[in-house]
């Protein structure tokens, strides 16, 4: 009997230690982070779309140069005292602004555009990877990367309409200055009114 009852005992203990090591497993897989992550990956990607906002030639995207170039580039109207020279020489860099605006725009959208296929593999790893999560600490970091490719994708989408936005300015700022330009230019040539006057 006594040997029965230590043998029991002796059970009851490793039962107790087995149950412990399962906690320790359990607590262990709540702690296990994922094998893999994207941050790395969106990093590179909003990097690349910096540096192609960045690229933005001629009007720039600091507020205060930006202001200076308009004001510069773009006049409500044109003294009669500036030279037609000086009036072609804005126009071409008018013309410039608005094509390298339309060009940076582009760009951008191919960037995003190719983008895509890897923005849904990067959805189904992530959906594998929070339904294979283990513990809490995975299926919060799934949770997490997944909020991540959102955040990433509302970021492209905001540089792509900076960027679209920008151009269709330029292109509107253009238009506006040739108009002026082309006022002053009939100013010159009418003159006071009295050019086409008869001989009497």
């Amino acid at each position: 009997m006594s040997a029965a009852r230590s043998l029991d005992q002796i059970n009851n203990q490793l039962k107790g230690l087995e149950n412990q090591a399962q906690s320790l497993l359990n607590q262990a897989k709540h702690l296990a982070s994922l094998p893999t992550s994207v941050v790395g990956q969106f990093a590179s990607t909003i990097n690349q779309m910096n540096t192609l906002i960045g690229q933005a030639k001629n009007i720039s995207l600091d507020v205060q140069k930006t202001q200076q170039d308009f004001e510069r580039l773009y006049p409500r109207q044109y003294a009669a005292a500036v030279p037609s020279d000086k009036m072609v020489q804005d126009a071409t860099l008018r013309w410039d602004n608005s094509y390298d605006g339309l060009k940076q725009s582009l760009t951008l959208q191919s960037a995003i555009v190719g983008n895509l296929d890897q923005d849904g593999q990067t959805l189904r790893t992530l959906m594998t990877n929070s339904s294979a999560a283990v513990g809490s600490l995975q299926a919060q970091q799934s949770g997490n990367e997944l909020l991540a490719l959102q955040i990433k994708q509302s970021l492209q989408t905001q540089a792509l309409m900076a960027t679209q936005a920008r151009a269709d300015t330029l292109r509107a700022a253009e238009q506006q200055a040739s108009s002026a330009a082309a006022k002053e230019r009939v100013i010159r040539f009418i003159g006071d009114g009295h050019a086409y006057t008869s001989g009497k």
